[in-house]
């Protein structure tokens, strides 16, 4: 039986799915908030053109043990960087630089013109802080960090510093966005929905990459998680108890498994 657009396009929204979903992000954007009054970082760095191509980057008291980079979701479409800042706050208890990356939105933006946003951002905190570097996005930022793995997005000199990729509930194949709403926004044609897909692809060797993803959450969000640990052969981890909306708590502590394994 065909499905209705409404139906296909549930299959992607989270949180219809999630009790009190708004408190969330009321308690991300309350906490981030308390998190940038308690640390005197660089903030709204530009590195490009675009009113929203900007970054934060905050150092810890010592000498950094590298750099710690975050991609927030939205699927492509919503929120800001300073709804997430405390997502930093476990790196940075472990002493890593932490940047924060902005980018511009669909419709401004295709998702290509996004990862390569994402790209030229990366490379500009590279420049700032030495040391290896960890990536950490989730949702559609999981799907941009993944992009940054796969050979030729980033520049060479960064990418031998990358130590790990942390895809968290990422949205790896795009195809499927094709048949629903909001690619009236993204405009997603069926050769950039295969391109932009990491499932399709391979990442550069001698890259870690783990992907993350809840044991709750929408059963196509744990199809996106298989695909790409399947496709890339990648370390695959469920957290058990766990929602789209509450995967990322851990990198809020710098002990938890999570962090622990992508800064080793």
């Amino acid at each position: 039986m065909t499905r209705t657009q409404q139906e296909l396009d549930l299959q992607y929204e989270n949180g219809s799915f999630i009790p009190n979903a708004q408190s969330y992000a009321d308690a991300w954007e309350a906490a981030s908030a308390q998190f940038r009054e308690a640390h005197a970082g660089e903030y709204d760095l530009a590195y490009g053109d675009h009113p929203r191509a900007i970054y934060d980057l905050i150092q810890p008291d010592s000498g950094p043990n590298g750099l710690f980079v975050f991609v927030h979701g939205g699927y492509w479409l919503s929120r800001h960087k300073d709804d997430w800042t405390c997502f930093g706050e476990g790196a940075l208890m472990a002493d890593w630089s932490i940047a924060h990356l902005g980018y511009p939105l669909a419709p401004d933006a295709r998702i290509s013109e996004i990862t390569a946003h994402i790209a030229n951002g990366i490379t500009e905190a590279a420049q700032r802080v030495d040391g290896p570097i960890v990536l950490a996005g989730h949702s559609a930022g999981g799907h941009l960090v993944a992009r940054m793995a796969m050979q030729g997005v980033l520049p060479a000199q960064v990418t031998a510093r990358l130590s790990h990729v942390l895809s968290i509930s990422p949205v790896s194949d795009l195809r499927p966005l094709l048949n629903l709403t909001m690619n009236d926004t993204l405009r997603l044609d069926a050769a950039e929905a295969a391109a932009e897909s990491p499932a399709l692809g391979r990442p550069m060797p001698d890259v870690p990459v783990t992907v993350v993803v809840g044991a709750q959450e929408r059963p196509v969000f744990l199809d996106q998680a298989t695909w790409l640990a399947r496709a890339w052969d990648a370390r695959h981890v469920i957290l058990p108890g766990r929602h789209h909306f509450d995967v990322i708590n851990d990198l809020r502590d710098a002990q938890s498994p999570m962090l622990r394994v992508a800064l080793s």
